[in-house]
């Protein structure tokens, strides 16, 4: 789970809300299209008036989009699950959250709140069409927002997950059979079938004249195709890692090395030893942890002139974990924070904390590979 990727714009109700490096590109199109088309329908206005209307449009509809994730978000708030990052991206926008939700219900309403925020929207702007001609700039305006959100509630209450439609189908399916990793799949399997659908349509629009259209279909439906099988992976990870806490996988063996010695011996003693994780003493006391990926930060030209403890990660900065920690969790965090291994510590809570192993992103994943081979152990009864 990232925490956002790109621009960060600012924070609404505690949330970090970032503009994706795709969003410029997709702003930029939308804009010449909305423009393009008011200029053909409203010959009369200027061109200034074509462009500040599209702008504003372009404008209004990705914080259409932005109030829908936030209706997400807010639901999920509700139910004390922390929502970690809003983007708005080149299909709109994505809310990431801590977890999932606890149970169907839960489910249910964080996915339906953001197609009842589009309706919400689409009801509003046709409001303003009542008390505004089209041929006003304000008409048109609310016409054209309208009818988009109105698209947008109805599209992503299509079935396929992770569209809405395909979380609300999901909570449906997991309420009935009480099985979150089962509802994943059938929502999952649903999600292709959307996709494959949308692609083939793409593809026929495209070789039928309707070339752009149709490449966006396809396109769309690629998107949620390569969405719904990353959800089924996850579900497999969950299963393979189910039951299993850092304790299981942690090495009991944790390397250390002086703060003292140079970048340059810290380096011959990596290749020796094929070690990529240190924790830096100095005498009996912990000052920090060392690394391969913190060590190439260092130009090599620098490294006899440089200690370990002058480019470690000093030790209120080491992320850890706990012998207890449930081992997704923990994957969640190590992916979440781009780092490869993290100290186990034990007593923590107590005041006395003592480090008790090291578990690495290969450690996890080697268990994940032998129990994906091995398969489910059978249980006595």
């Amino acid at each position: 789970m990232n925490r956002g990727s790109g621009l960060r714009i600012g924070k609404i109700l505690g949330i970090p809300i970032y503009l994706h490096s795709t969003w410029v590109f997709i702003f930029a199109a939308i804009t010449y299209v909305i423009a393009s088309q008011y200029k053909q329908q409203h010959p009369l206005w200027t061109d200034t008036q074509h462009w500040t209307v599209g702008v504003l449009t372009s404008l209004l509809f990705f914080a259409s989009v932005l109030f829908h994730e936030l209706a997400h978000s807010v639901v999920a708030q509700h139910y004390k699950i922390r929502v970690v990052s809003i983007t708005l991206f080149l299909f709109g926008g994505l809310a990431r959250i801590e977890r999932e939700p606890s149970n169907a219900i839960q489910e249910f309403n964080i996915a339906i709140a953001g197609p009842l925020a589009s309706g919400f929207l689409a009801i509003a702007f046709f409001g303003l069409t009542l008390l505004f001609p089209y041929s006003q700039t304000v008409g048109a305006l609310a016409t054209w927002l309208s009818q988009t959100n109105f698209a947008l509630a109805v599209f992503n209450l299509l079935p396929g997950f992770p569209l809405d439609g395909g979380r609300i189908f999901r909570a449906m399916v997991w309420g009935a059979t009480k099985n979150f990793e089962k509802a994943t799949r059938v929502a999952g399997a649903s999600g292709k079938l959307i996709a494959y659908a949308m692609i083939l349509a793409g593809a026929w629009g495209a070789f039928n004249g309707y070339l752009q259209n149709g490449l966006w279909i396809a396109f769309i439906g690629w998107f949620i195709l390569n969405a719904a099988q990353e959800s089924v992976a996850q579900v497999a990870i969950r299963q393979t890692l189910a039951g299993l806490s850092a304790a299981d996988v942690m090495s009991k063996e944790v390397p250390t090395v002086p703060g003292h010695i140079t970048l340059e011996e810290y380096g011959a003693e990596v290749l020796r030893t094929g070690r990529r994780c240190h924790l830096v003493t100095n005498g009996d006391r912990l000052v920090g942890m060392m690394n391969v990926h913190t060590l190439n930060f260092v130009p090599r030209s620098e490294w006899a002139h440089n200690s370990v403890q002058a480019a470690m990660i000093p030790r209120e900065k080491i992320l850890w974990t706990s012998p207890e920690e449930p081992l997704l969790r923990l994957l969640e965090r190590l992916l979440s924070a781009d780092v490869n291994q993290m100290p186990v510590v034990s007593g923590a809570n107590d005041g006395a904390p003592q480090i008790v192993g090291i578990v690495t992103r290969d450690s996890i994943l080697r268990v994940m590979q032998t129990r994906s081979e091995l398969g489910p152990l059978a249980t006595s009864r």
